[in-house]
């Protein structure tokens, strides 16, 4: 009985929301979109990849389309004019985000940079980042470090190739990458990484699930997909790396072992505690053990998982067409000559490989639905009406499918198409935001990009990259899985060449 009379109660509840949307919300012009369901809305036309189901439903309803998702007023953005409007020339009202499960358990009650609302402590702890972790000056204090990674990785590449070994690149790439990240915010590579590693990948796959908790808060106490029960299980596991590693720091700190030159960025976050500088006096205020939890996750997330997928997917197109392969290859060789290994100071100079990496963003964007945003105020825009706490949601993904933009061949892998563009990732056309843009645009561009372009520049210039058991190229799987970030479904195997 128990069970049946909460069942009508949330019917009911459901039906009644449903008819004051309807009266009240529906009364002013919100952009087009598919009739929503009672309590669920337009949940039930969203699958295994939303980007894709999401970009079915606009070629429909248009560019700036309305949707219901559970109780949450939702508007999807495809295409490049409609992200100007909203994360252009509106930025300031869509500048905040959204409350999510994901948020509370995984960024701790959203205490990081990407999550939180829009506001002061987001304003000093985006300071802080930058000026600590991600300024050019600190980017550019880490290149030998990440030399030594590379030249640690081509050497174990050249054994393999010595003996016709079929590697994981996935997993060569990861360890590259987690070697990076570890050694620039912990100070030193992480002996735990591979199941931190494997953490964060569980992370990012349920942080980017379409949550029934979030759109029809209802039906959260039933945890109805199991998502609550597996961000309470990560977030416990991420506790125990996170403290343990925060402990170490601050008995370091109280031997005086750690000299002010040497501070790696957990120091730095810690120092904020006994305001060490007149810096950052605003965070020093507020932080706390949680908030520095969730800022070193962020940064470690976001450096070392969306460079990984970055990598893992260009290695897959080059692969995938020998064409690219053997034009990058022929620039490296007349830029780079019979050098054993590609420098930061070079990567200016490597056109094709740029616009290798744009055409590779275009279609196979890392992030195809970017992080949402929230209005903080009503707005009209192109004669449509967007309510405040409007969730707003921009599928990149469809971006780079648009013929209007790319032209009929849009589907096709073509570098070439970018070499009479000026299109850059912050450009005002808005059709590459791999990065966001506006206030909530990613400050860590500068060395996401560096990392992608060193790393490729380097496997490129060292080896031939042959698929295993005969495989041809035009046979490699490119499907992908979804999540915050979508990686390929495949492990990419390939037995390394030695060029050099």
């Amino acid at each position: 009985m128990h069970s049946f009379t909460l069942a009508i109660f949330i019917v009911l509840t459901g039906i009644l929301c449903w008819q004051w949307w309807s009266t009240h919300v529906r009364r002013r012009k919100l952009p087009p979109g598919p009739m929503p369901l009672p309590i669920i809305g337009s949940l039930h036309l969203l699958g295994d990849l939303p980007h894709r189901d999401l970009h079915k439903l606009s070629q429909k309803y248009g560019s700036i389309m309305s949707i219901r998702l559970g109780s949450i007023q939702s508007v999807i953005i495809s295409s490049p004019e409609a992200a100007k409007l909203f994360l252009g020339t509106h930025d300031a009202i869509f500048a905040s985000r959204p409350n999510t499960e994901a948020a509370k358990y995984l960024s701790y009650g959203s205490k990081g940079m990407t999550l939180t609302e829009y506001g002061p402590y987001w304003r000093s702890v985006r300071k802080f980042c930058t000026l600590e972790l991600l300024s050019v000056t600190k980017v550019n204090s880490f290149a030998g470090m990440r030399m030594e990674e590379i030249r640690l990785m081509v050497e174990e590449m050249k054994v393999a190739s010595m003996g016709r070994k079929v590697v994981d690149l996935d997993e060569v790439v990861g360890a590259l990458v987690e070697g990076m990240t570890c050694r620039m915010i912990f100070g030193k590579k992480n002996n735990d990484m591979s199941f931190f590693k494997r953490t964060l990948d569980e992370s990012m796959e349920v942080s980017g699930a379409f949550n029934l908790a979030d759109y029809v808060p209802i039906l959260a106490p039933f945890d109805l997909q199991g998502l609550t029960k597996r961000f309470k299980s990560l977030k416990k596991d991420i506790d125990g790396m996170l403290d343990a590693l925060i402990n170490e720091h601050e008995e370091s700190s109280l031997i005086g072992s750690q000299r002010l030159g040497e501070m790696d960025f957990i120091d730095i976050l810690l120092s904020l505690k006994h305001q060490y500088s007149n810096t950052h006096d605003e965070l020093s205020y507020t932080i706390d053990r949680s908030s520095m939890k969730a800022i070193l996750l962020e940064m470690v997330a976001g450096a070392l998982d969306t460079a990984k997928t970055s990598i893992e997917w260009i290695l897959a197109v080059i692969i995938k067409h020998p064409r690219v392969m053997k034009e990058l290859q022929k620039e490296l060789k007349t830029v780079i000559g019979d050098k054993k290994e590609v420098e930061e100071t070079d990567l200016t100079k490597l056109t094709y490989l740029h616009i290798v990496i744009k055409e590779t963003f275009r279609l196979y964007p890392i992030s195809p639905l970017l992080i949402p945003h929230e209005s903080m105020e009503d707005i009209i825009i192109n004669g449509y009406y967007i309510p405040k706490k409007t969730r707003v949601i921009i599928n990149y993904w469809a971006f780079g499918r648009d013929p209007k933009v790319w032209s009929e061949n849009w589907d096709d892998f073509l570098p070439e198409r970018f070499l009479d563009k000026d299109i850059d990732f912050r450009g005002a056309d808005c059709q590459l935001i791999q990065f966001g843009i506006g206030r909530r645009g990613c400050p860590g561009m500068n060395l996401g990009l560096l990392t992608v372009g060193l790393v490729i520049a380097n496997m490129i210039h060292c080896f031939e990259w042959e698929l295993p058991d005969g495989m041809s190229p035009s046979d490699l799987d490119m499907n992908e899985k979804f999540g915050l970030t979508i990686p390929r479904i495949k492990p990419l195997l390939a037995i390394p060449i030695c060029r050099i």
